[in-house]
């Protein structure tokens, strides 16, 4: 290691070393076993060593948060300055630029661990970049990182109006931080938070202020992309339709007809002003209603109405203890679609939880194809846009889950 650094010093157990030699950057609180000195600036940064002494890594310290130490880098002779930053941001840049092309000016700059930024999630919408900081060594850092960012977009012809700071996850209380939305101060902004973007052809207005998350669902662009390729002709139901991307892929796509459906009526709102933006209302329609409510009375109808169903729900979990629950949400409403599709038909169906694990959300659907009384042909297994991506060892940024089938 290199002897010239003052970082304080985490001793680590054998568990943490080999996570943290198999690539996983994270060390809970229950695998430190030393920390030197026994007082310093929450935040900062240190040297991670296993009991024998040897250096595993440099991280940001957390005093408050379970994941006590965040790696940031495992080359001793790196030094945190303004150039290593620049490096960091550049290199996340270039690889959006190769894996997306034109698909870059809406796509997800920089996305935590898998972009080694931990707690940091960086989106780009046009003229609008947003962010979310839910570590405090992010927080810290953000006055150095994001002018960078703003620099690095900048220098390849995007012209930002600002970056918009939505601090307001609950997640932010674990690590003492304040929740909050907003301009950023560091970076000039002008106008009102809200932007325009195209996503395969299709323009959507993007508030970043309000709007969940970030403003707008971006890991599922490619695969909407696929639902517009198979949807011509079809009659279509969208559920958990939020701002009507599926919806309005589909229509796109020269489907007969779509409904889209959500329990939010200003997600309704939203999604059926995004179909009067692409002329798209005349061959759809909009339904406020709960989908767990609806499918069943969909059935009881006895027709089947539809021969294409997509089911893009929220997280039903975001913890293990919850799985079992999650699981039964999601045979739910799989059941029910299946009930619902004639022989032939078609659906689209996705969990984005890391909870819910592939092979968790798999059995799920060979358990409600079952009960369904039906065969899946299995059109595609896909996962979320590569400006999403996944490190290997990282399985945190393994999320999505998607699957397209054929019922027969």
């Amino acid at each position: 290691m290199n002897i010239n650094r003052n970082f304080p010093i985490v001793e680590v157990s054998r568990k943490a070393q080999a996570a943290i030699e198999n690539g996983h950057p994270w060390v809970y609180d229950a695998e430190v076993r030393r920390v030197e000195p026994a007082e310093f600036e929450n935040g900062s940064l240190v040297d991670v060593i296993s009991d024998k002494g040897r250096y595993l890594g440099t991280g940001i310290f957390s005093g408050l948060s379970k994941i006590r130490v965040r790696i940031l880098s495992r080359n001793a002779n790196d030094k945190f300055d303004e150039a290593f930053w620049r490096r960091r941001v550049n290199y996340a840049w270039d690889y959006r630029r190769a894996v997306m092309g034109k698909d870059a000016s809406a796509c997800r700059v920089i996305f935590g661990e898998a972009d080694h930024f931990p707690g940091l999630t960086v989106d780009l919408f046009s003229d609008i970049v947003v962010t979310q900081t839910l570590s405090i060594g992010m927080e810290r850092l953000k006055s150095t990182i994001f002018p960078i960012v703003a620099e690095t977009l900048e220098a390849s012809g995007i012209k930002l109006r600002g970056i918009f700071e939505r601090n307001d996850p609950a997640i932010r209380t674990l690590e003492g931080l304040e929740t909050g939305k907003g301009w950023f101060a560091g970076v000039p902004h002008d106008g009102e938070p809200i932007t325009e973007i195209c996503e395969n052809g299709i323009y959507y207005n993007v508030d970043v202020e309000n709007g969940q998350k970030t403003g707008f669902f971006l890991d599922q662009k490619y695969n909407r992309r696929e639902i517009a390729r198979l949807a011509e002709g079809k009659t279509v139901l969208d559920c958990f339709t939020h701002t009507g991307s599926f919806a309005l892929n589909a229509a796109m796509g020269g489907a007969a007809h779509v409904t889209a459906v959500d329990v939010s009526q200003s997600a309704i709102e939203l999604a059926r002003s995004n179909a009067e933006r692409n002329k798209l209302q005349d061959r759809m329609d909009f339904m406020c209603a709960d989908v767990f409510d609806l499918l069943p009375e969909l059935e009881q109808k006895g027709d089947k109405p539809y021969n294409f169903i997509i089911l893009d729900p929220p997280a039903f979990t975001k913890s293990r203890k919850t799985v079992d629950s999650a699981s039964r949400g999601y045979n739910e409403i799989n059941f029910r679609a299946m009930k619902l599709l004639p022989r032939g038909g078609y659906l689209a169906t996705c969990s984005c939880s890391h909870f819910m694990e592939n092979s968790l959300f798999v059995k799920m659907l060979k358990h409600a194809a079952d009960d369904a009384k039906v065969e899946l042909r299995q059109i595609e297994a896909r996962q979320q846009a590569p400006d999403h991506p996944i490190l290997w060892g990282v399985p945190e940024t393994d999320y999505l889950k998607f699957y397209i089938f054929q019922i027969v």
